[in-house]
């Protein structure tokens, strides 16, 4: 069996979201698998010690390159000009990279990319020029060069055909593995007398602060609690790593004198978020833009009610069984939802985002491809 590499330079641990979740997962899977495979990952100087681990498997090697992930741009540029030498020299010729970026030519290397969103197509006003346009050349060379492209939805893969006329055939959408360890909690207890909160009184969401996500909404949200007399809890806990929105967020909770209702826990642990995913009375999430969104599959895992929008992808990824707010930006909306949702956890199939499931899914691809 052929030696397959995966890419990993580009994974900075703690600071790529869920595209890192996304990969390690699968890693997961992999290693649980009972089956002949051989990878070598290939890791930067900055990150090899994340995935030492993995060669206790005895399929699995790692190929340290000449790189620092920290140093975007130096990774880059040696990614476009180094990375085929490199790998033809340890004898690899295929290589699976898990998200959109790759070298400028093959160079005798046979290339999977997965593509997670177009946000910067989107949403180009959020992003630096330089941002937007090595995100725009990335994905024109996926389309270009790779042999195929992996997406995890298919809204996301409309809009691959749609944006770079790709056809059908090129595209596998293969889902995130987003199941949790459902055994990896905090004592309630504990994390109440952290956050000074009390079970199922207080709403809860996940999210970086960048402006899709429609944070603010939320905030007016609580805003509108505030002012009213209702039984509905007035207490929000966002979670998440900060982003280029963080400003405005913190601005409008100061302006809306919202300290002791709103709180930013930054990031947290797993037991501590999948704590606060059970014990929450709804777990919010008002995205307006997701390749895939995995928060609320999350929440649904842990039972919680879960309330979100209509848009992208994000009906396909909750299967149509959480509560869909029609107008994202609308607090009044949100507050009619929020007083009368239902719960339909029992009827959603967690089992297509498992780690097994998902691991042989994409072992017969990568397989069959590279």
């Amino acid at each position: 069996m052929d030696n397959i590499a995966i890419d990993l330079l580009w994974l900075r641990p703690g600071k790529v979201g869920g595209t890192e979740f996304y990969i390690r997962n699968l890693l997961d899977g992999f290693v649980q698998l009972d089956r002949p495979f051989r990878f070598t990952l290939l890791v930067s100087k900055d990150n090899r010690e994340t995935f030492e681990h993995y060669t206790k498997d005895g399929r699995i090697t790692l190929l340290e390159a000449d790189v620092v992930s920290a140093n975007i741009a130096g990774r880059i540029l040696w990614q476009f000009f180094f990375q085929n030498r490199l790998l033809r020299k340890n004898g690899l010729r295929q290589c699976f990279i898990p998200v959109y970026c790759r070298p400028l030519f093959n160079g005798g290397i046979t290339y999977i990319n997965t593509i997670h969103d177009l946000q910067a197509a989107h949403y180009p006003e959020y992003h630096p020029f330089h941002e937007v346009a090595y995100s725009k050349l990335c994905w024109w060379l996926d389309a270009k060069f790779s042999k195929k492209i992996i997406t995890t939805t298919n809204y996301v893969k409309s809009d691959l055909m749609k944006r770079y006329k790709i056809k059908a055939h090129k595209i596998e959408v293969l889902n995130i593995p987003a199941m949790v360890n459902l055994n990896e909690t905090e004592s309630f207890e504990k994390v109440s007398r952290k956050f000074n909160i009390s079970d199922g009184e207080y709403y809860y969401t996940v999210a970086q602060m960048i402006p899709h996500k429609n944070l603010e909404t939320l905030i007016k949200v609580m805003a509108e609690l505030k002012k009213r007399k209702t039984n509905l809890p007035k207490r929000l806990l966002v979670s998440g790593i900060s982003g280029n929105a963080s400003d405005s967020v913190k601005k409008l909770i100061q302006e809306h004198h919202l300290e002791d209702i709103v709180t930013l826990t930054g990031f947290i642990s797993n037991e501590e978020r999948n704590t606060l995913y059970r014990h929450c009375r709804a777990f919010l999430f008002p995205s307006i833009f997701e390749g895939f969104g995995m928060p609320p599959v999350e929440a649904m895992a842990f039972n919680a009610v879960v309330i979100t929008t209509d848009r992208t992808s994000i009906p396909e990824v909750t299967q149509g069984k959480a509560n869909y707010v029609e107008d994202p930006f609308d607090p009044d909306a949100w507050i009619r939802m929020m007083e009368s949702p239902v719960k339909k956890n029992d009827e959603f199939d967690f089992s297509v985002y498992s780690r097994p499931y998902l691991a042989e899914k994409y072992m017969d691809f990568l397989q069959e491809n590279l």
